[in-house]
């Protein structure tokens, strides 16, 4: 298959660029690279031995994906490309609204017009809002707590809606969990941009000592130490998600929706402790209030990839810091070779 990834050059899919051409498909990459690196590709390239054309067009550069559908013909599209921080979509909602739903009308649209009509959508458990029991299936009612989480469902019904209207769509909705980790060989991984918005990358700066301690927010909650229960999946154990679900958009399945997670939940201080312990150095931490927004506990019973897609996670959360600590000590800097100045 050729296969086309929007923000491929990101955090998951510069991962699953790499697994998508081990498995022999032909990848190109359009990213606006507004939160990613040509390193990246660069050295996904590098250890697979294999070519990847990059196209850095924007989602809002309706023209430019029309020029480059008519041009080239794929088989299917995995639509990463998009912002992502929940923190800044409360602050800028219009910039994200913008960004992440007119883009993906735009790249519907080019792909109809072009003749590709394969589409995996990366989508996100934040659609479950705050669930109501765990762990949470495909079927849960979904709701949103902030604006970046409502682009993500929204997307989803212009996906369902799209399909709705011509049958000859597959849409597959993933919806993962919390990506975490680093390709095994250290030479890809988490890049944030500024302070990072997820826990992983956090901890990361702590151990290379960019920052003095985690703050953990929130010590009250109804957990087992206290703090919010997560549902971590190692990048590659995603990565490898993807590839599943192209294999299934093959079969033409209409419009499935997967979690993509662990099925297992783990504490801010379990992932402290193990990290901790993969780099070999206790790691400060502070505690501090909840943030508002945050829910306790959510984890994802992901039993339907694994019948339906042949898909289940293989790494455990040893295995996540291990490799994320492996890619940050290496790369102190992420994919910069100039100290950048800590925000």
């Amino acid at each position: 298959m050729k296969v086309l990834l929007t923000g491929g050059a990101g955090y998951i899919g510069s991962h699953t660029a790499l697994e998508i051409l081990e498995a022999g498909h032909e990848v190109e990459v359009m990213d606006n690279m507004y939160n990613a690196s040509e390193e990246a590709l660069n050295r996904v390239m590098k250890l697979s031995g294999k070519e990847i054309k990059l196209h850095k067009i924007d989602l809002l550069d309706a023209p430019g994906m029309e020029v480059l559908f008519a041009s080239t013909k794929f088989d299917a599209v995995i639509h990463f490309a998009g912002l992502k921080a929940v923190g800044e979509s409360v602050a800028k909602p219009l910039f994200y609204y913008e960004n992440n739903i007119t883009g993906t009308v735009n790249l519907l649209k080019a792909m109809g017009a072009g003749g590709c009509k394969n589409i995996v959508f990366s989508s996100s458990a934040t659609v479950y809002g705050d669930p109501a029991s765990v762990p949470v299936t495909e079927d849960f009612p979904t709701s949103a707590t902030n604006p970046y989480g409502r682009t993500k469902l929204f997307i989803e019904y212009i996906l369902k809606d799209v399909y709705e209207s011509d049958k000859s769509w597959n849409v597959i909705l993933l919806r993962y969990f919390n990506p975490v980790g680093a390709h095994k060989s250290g030479q890809i991984g988490e890049n944030p941009k500024g302070i990072p918005n997820n826990l992983m990358p956090y901890i990361q700066q702590v151990a290379v000592g960019k920052r003095p301690h985690l703050t953990v927010y929130g010590s009250d909650y109804p957990t087992k130490d206290g703090t919010g229960v997560r549902d971590y999946i190692h990048v590659v154990d995603l990565a490898k998600g993807h590839l599943a679900a192209l294999k299934k958009v093959e079969t033409n399945p209409g419009c499935a929706t997967y979690n993509l997670g662990t099925g297992n939940g783990n504490s801010v201080l379990e992932m402290l402790a193990a990290y901790s312990k993969a780099c070999g150095k206790e790691l400060k931490h502070v505690m501090a209030d909840r943030r508002p927004g945050d829910v306790a506990v959510c984890y994802g019973l992901p039993k339907k990839a694994e019948v339906e897609l042949g898909w289940k996670a293989e790494l455990n959360l040893e295995d996540m810091c291990a490799d994320s600590w492996k890619w940050i000590s290496q790369n102190p800097n992420g994919y910069d070779t100039e100290e950048p100045a800590v925000s």
